[in-house]
Order: structure tokens, then C-alpha cells, then sequence
């Protein structure tokens, strides 16, 4: 397991143990007391960790190589999924991964930002920076999800949208601008989870929804706090305490009334104990689905677009 920097004691507690219990494989010595002496201290100290974390350590824990992506969300919550390519433009962008699945028996349309999780898979998915054709492809599969009454899941998790010339030169700004106004335009339940960063409009294109739920060691922000450092302090070193400024915890965000809930993670975070994440993401879609779906298809457009014209106007009021 990659551990963290602030987990360097956890992880020294994890490796006796895992000596111990080499020594009790290969010389028959019975060990089970010290073990579960010293599970009983990580377990301690990991439960001490994750209940104060910094904005930068719940930055780093939101960009855990070991933490599920969206298509490790995709094979677990969605059956018969059937991915759709293409944004009957210019080409297929890997970045972005959707298509049609049943969600708990009803037909659902998913779709997510995907990182990868190797060099080839994160070469092949570009680190989750999707190009206007990625945001493309999304606007077109939630029009094709409004037009048949489909609801529409997304999973967030990008550092934002690709920078590159190539990208700007196909439209970046106007793909993702469009692929907003599709989210407010649809008249279908449309929830979106942050997984793990949910980054600038690269983030914001997929989170446009109904219901926008945050995992509890996610990140959602304008910009990363090393952009936002550069930019600033003109260093990278500061990115701690742009991290602190950006008010980018779910936390933060739901205290501001940016996103409308968290889904608790296992203690040590997403990546330890995967399977109750995923049932923790389950049961906060079908919970938030089951409302929406009662709703006017009229109302939940309205509701939608209201929501996001009052974001902030409380604080200015």
C-alpha cells in the first residue's frame, strides 16, 4: 500500500505487523496477540489521523493512486454498462468514459472523468484532463438521456480540463461552456459525485446537477492549490496555505452551500476499504434518486438552474 506523508507512523505500525505475520506463516510461532495488539494501534492512530485532517492532507488523500476512479464506480454500481464513444465532431477522447447501465434496476446513463491507474492507462485516459471533444461527448450523451427520460449519474475526478494548444484551438472554453448549459437544460435527475478532485470547469461541466455530493476526503475547487500558488506566490511551495484559502474540503463546501451533502468514507479513506465506499456511494444515489424522480421534469430543470442562481447569495445579502 502507498501511504501518505502524515501516515509515516501508520506505516511503520503495518509493516511489523506484516513481519510478525511472516514469521508466523514460515516458523509456526503464534503471534495473533501482538498482532492484534498493533492493529488495535493503527486502527487507533489512523481513526486520530483522518479526524483532523488539513485541507492539504485531504488533498493528498483525494489523489491517492490507490483511491477507486470512476470506472472502478462504473463496474460496481452500474450493470450492463454499455459505453458509448465519440462526440460526432471530431473523435474519441478516452478521458471521458459514459454510456448507458442499470443503477439498482432502473436504466441510468453514467458518466465520469477517468485518471487511470498505470503509466499506459494514465497516458491512454490523459491523468483525467478531458479535451472539447470529452466535454462533447458528455453533452451528447446527456441529450440522448433527456430525450429517452433517463437519469444521468456522473463521477467527477480531474485536476481540470486539458491546457493544451490543441485544445484550445478546438474550442476548450466553448465545449465546456455548452456542456453546462446541457447540464441546466435537462429535464432528467441529474446527480454528480466527486470522487476525488473535482477541478476547475473541467469539474464543473459533469457537476452541474440536481443533487452534487462530495466523498468525504474529496476536493473541489477553482484551481489546485499549486496552480493557485504559482499564480499568487509564485511558488510551489505554498501550495499549503493555498490550500487552506481555497476553502476546497467538502467540509468548507457544504458549510458555503456549494455542494448538497458527503458520503462518509471508511476511516483511512476510499482507497482502504473499497467495497463499503462503493456501498456508501450506492446508497447515497438511490436515497437522492428515489426523490427525484417524483419530481415534474419541468421542476427539476427549474429547481436545477435556481439553485445554482442562488449559490452565494446569501453571503452577499
Amino acid at each position: 500500500m502507498h501511504f501518505l506523508d502524515f501516515e509515516k507512523p501508520i506505516a511503520e505500525l503495518e509493516g511489523k505487523i506484516a513481519e510478525l505475520r511472516h514469521l508466523s506463516d514460515t516458523d509456526g510461532i503464534n503471534i495473533a496477540e501482538e498482532v492484534s495488539r498493533l492493529q488495535t494501534r493503527v486502527d487507533k492512530d489512523l481513526r486520530s489521523a483522518y479526524a483532523k485532517l488539513t485541507p492539504w492532507q485531504k488533498t493528498q488523500v483525494a489523489r491517492h493512486p490507490d483511491r477507486p476512479h470512476a470506472i472502478d464506480y462504473l463496474k460496481a454500481l452500474v450493470d450492463d454498462f454499455m459505453p458509448l464513444a465519440g462526440d460526432r465532431s471530431f473523435g474519441e477522447d478516452a478521458a471521458v468514459i459514459g454510456g448507458l447501465g442499470r443503477f439498482l434496476g432502473r436504466s441510468v446513463m453514467a458518466i465520469g472523468l477517468e485518471k487511470g491507474r498505470d503509466t499506459e492507462t494514465r497516458l491512454k485516459h490523459n491523468f483525467g484532463m478531458a479535451r472539447p471533444e470529452g466535454y462533447r461527448k458528455a453533452k451528447r450523451l446527456m441529450e440522448l438521456a433527456d430525450r429517452f427520460g433517463v437519469p444521468i449519474i456522473t463521477f467527477v475526478d480531474t485536476a481540470g480540463a486539458y491546457p493544451g494548444v490543441d485544445a484550445e484551438e478546438r474550442g476548450q472554453a466553448e465545449a465546456i461552456a455548452r456542456c453546462i448549459d446541457t447540464c441546466l437544460n435537462v429535464r432528467v435527475p441529474l446527480i454528480s459525485i466527486v470522487i476525488g478532485e473535482g477541478g476547475s470547469g473541467g469539474a464543473i461541466a459533469l457537476a452541474t446537477g440536481n443533487v452534487v455530493l462530495m466523498l468525504e476526503h474529496s476536493i473541489y475547487s477553482v484551481i489546485s492549490p499549486e496552480g493557485c500558488a504559482s499564480i499568487l506566490w509564485r511558488d510551489h511551495g505554498q501550495a499549503k496555505t493555498a490550500a487552506e484559502a481555497l476553502r476546497l474540503t467538502a467540509q468548507d463546501l457544504q458549510r458555503l452551500g456549494v455542494i448538497d451533502g458527503i458520503i462518509p468514507e471508511p476511516i483511512g479513506g476510499a482507497h482502504r476499504a473499497v467495497d463499503a465506499t462503493f456501498a456508501a456511494v450506492r446508497d447515497a444515489i438511490d436515497m437522492h434518486m428515489n426523490q427525484l424522480v417524483r419530481i415534474d421534469p419541468g421542476q427539476l430543470r427549474a429547481r436545477r438552474r435556481d439553485k445554482f442562481l442562488q449559490m452565494g447569495r446569501n453571503g452577499l445579502e
